[in-house]
């Protein structure tokens, strides 16, 4: 069976070094999506101290990735990365269920 997300291995490495960095009792990473931005939804991670069992688990590389359940079908088929440019760095999402993005990058539509 397929993931819901596929992690490449920058961003299990990155995921890894911020995890490292969190508290003890950080299990792994949470993403979400929410309504806002000038494009409708956004996407939103942040530490989990404890499962929601309603979650999704994704695993890469010893990386735990949980997906919210309402997340599931605007990240279906999509790709999470880890970009590092000249002047700024963050998780980029290869989303093949968007229909637009904003400018800035950081909203997308389905």
């Amino acid at each position: 069976m397929k993931n819901i997300i596929e992690i490449t291995d920058t961003a299990s490495q990155r995921i890894k070094d911020i995890i490292s960095k969190a508290d003890d009792d950080t299990l792994g990473l949470r993403i979400a999506v929410k309504s806002g931005g000038c494009a409708g939804y956004s996407y939103d991670m942040d530490y989990i101290k404890e499962v929601n069992p309603s979650d999704e688990v994704v695993e890469h590389d010893g990386v735990k990735v949980f997906i919210d359940q309402a997340a599931i079908m605007f990240l279906l088929g999509s790709t999470m990365d880890f970009k590092k440019e000249k002047f700024k760095s963050g998780f980029a999402f290869l989303n093949p269920n968007e229909t637009e993005r904003c400018g800035c990058g950081e909203s997308f539509s389905v």
